[in-house]
């Protein structure tokens, strides 16, 4: 089950960050290296042309949204060697999930032994903030509408950017927010803008900025009115960003969309996705890769190729793919890690459907480091239930789901009995199954969500009568899987 053990037999410093680390080309510090970033939501899976986008681009490193599961198909057209789905990221680096980021955050490998962190996050649309100011909402009930969809959505994600900031890595964070930035909602813009009804402290950008990001368009084009950027014509709001933060330098930072678009500074035809792309360019100074264990992929199906990686602080330990949560005792399987570093590639076919860890210990027996991995039955038939069949008007409602795709932004739809074909019939109430948190959670094969007056869509309370709670793939209208409820006078 394990190949292609390879070590570059060097040494590096146990805390990516530390003060006079060494890097694994032997010098003082790792040398800064030219970094391009693209972010582009290609729009439900994406077609041939934004394919084509990403291929001309050429991007070292893509925060690719709505990419759903056709990102090896991306991958494939467009050249990049590395891929992943849950994070939805395309590079040319070797892409790391390693232990301690939860499954929200990627070490890319720049160069052997030197990495960056990457985060990609997809915010929810519902509720736009923007619409509901112009619709005559107080902003203050907007801000707490904001602070409940999709600020919230961001708190552990913060917290983890937050630490890596700390450490001294460089962080680079795309993403679509769905919200504007309070650098382009100002009283100059309001003054020249008949949509900016008035200036705004948009709460999911003062979040990222007050942890010390820069938002690299607005660098490059610091006066809104001069340069909207926007990247999203029907919001009329550039709701696309490429952040920074730590040893990092922004050179540029370019819109990409329509030939002859407003702002557009790469254009091509066709252009086919309802947002435009940014691409920033920077100077970024990697730092030592720390001590870890890593994954390719955190979700996968069984056969899929699985490559894990180690940096440990001696010479000699072992890594071993256990049960989740077991010891080393109950090892699938064990590798002798070789060297301070190395990867070697596992063959999932192998292993039992289920979860499991890879740990890293040391020639003393002392545990290192360690990440979570999941293994998907290839034949596995999503199960969905209810707690209960019959509930009474405005009792909540749990549904649950086992052996799911774990796909970002599958939902669960309710619809009435006799009008239940998603295909042709209206939903009543739904929700995400990561709820607002969708685009910002690792994705998981088994949940459940209650639906109560927090529900989107209408009516609740539900009526009597008898339902069907579907459980419906990547923002689409294909079930899956299924139960039925009554709802009793």
């Amino acid at each position: 089950m394990l190949a292609g053990c390879t070590s570059d037999g060097q040494e590096s410093a146990a805390t990516a960050g530390a003060t006079g680390a060494t890097s694994s080309s032997g010098s003082s510090a790792p040398e800064p290296m030219r970094l391009e970033v693209l972010v582009d939501n290609v729009e439900y899976g994406g077609d041939a042309g934004t394919d084509a986008v990403i291929d001309a681009i050429d991007a070292d490193v893509v925060g690719v949204l709505e990419s759903y599961n056709r990102l090896p198909e991306i991958a494939a057209n467009t050249g990049y060697p590395y891929y992943d789905v849950s994070l939805q990221l395309l590079s040319k680096y070797p892409i790391h999930e390693p232990s301690g980021a939860e499954g929200r955050y990627a070490l890319i490998e720049v160069r052997p032994g030197e990495v960056v962190a990457f985060f990609n996050i997809h915010l929810d649309y519902v509720k736009y903030g923007p619409k509901l100011l112009r619709n005559g909402q107080p902003v203050k009930d907007v801000l707490a509408s904001e602070d409940e969809v999709r600020t919230s959505a961001l708190d552990e994600p913060l917290r983890l950017m937050d630490g890596l900031i700390a450490q001294g890595y460089p962080v680079i964070f795309t993403g679509d927010h769905n919200e504007p930035s309070s650098l382009d909602w100002t009283e100059a813009t309001v003054a020249a803008r008949n949509d900016v009804p008035e200036a705004v402290r948009w709460p999911v950008s003062e979040a990222i900025l007050g942890l010390g990001f820069r938002d690299t368009y607005r660098e490059v084009h610091p006066d809104p009115v001069e340069d909207p950027g926007i990247t999203h014509e029907i919001a009329g709001d550039r709701i696309d960003y490429v952040y920074a933060a730590g040893p990092i330098d922004t050179l540029d930072s370019q819109l990409v969309g329509e030939e002859g678009g407003p702002d557009v500074e790469i254009g091509f035809t066709p252009w086919t996705s309802d947002h435009r792309a940014v691409l920033s360019t920077f100077d970024v100074t990697p730092v030592p890769m720390p001590v870890m264990v890593s994954v390719s992929e955190a979700l996968l199906t069984q056969g899929d190729p699985l490559t894990v990686a180690y940096r440990s602080s001696g010479s000699n330990g072992t890594v071993a793919i256990v049960p989740s949560e077991g010891g080393t005792g109950s090892a699938a399987l064990t590798k002798e890690a070789s060297g301070t570093s190395g990867t070697f590639e596992v063959d999932t076919a192998e292993l039992e459907p289920g979860g499991y860890d890879a740990v890293l210990t040391s020639s003393e027996g002392a545990e290192q480091a360690r990440v979570g991995l999941w293994i998907r039955d290839p034949n596995a038939v999503i199960r969905v239930s209810t707690d209960r069949p019959s509930y009474r008007v405005g009792e909540p409602i749990v549904v649950s789901w086992t052996d799911g795709p774990a796909n970002r932004w599958d939902w669960i739809g309710v619809y009435q009995e006799a009008r239940s074909d998603p295909k042709a019939d209206y939903y009543l109430i739904w929700n995400y199954v990561g709820l607002h948190a969708a685009g910002a959670v690792p994705p998981s094969v088994e949940g459940s969500m209650t639906l109560d007056e927090t529900v989107m869509g209408n009516p609740w309370p539900l009526p009597p009568g008898r339902y069907v709670v579907h459980y419906l793939v990547v923002d689409r209208y294909r079930s899956i899987g299924s139960a039925t409820f009554e709802v009793a006078p």
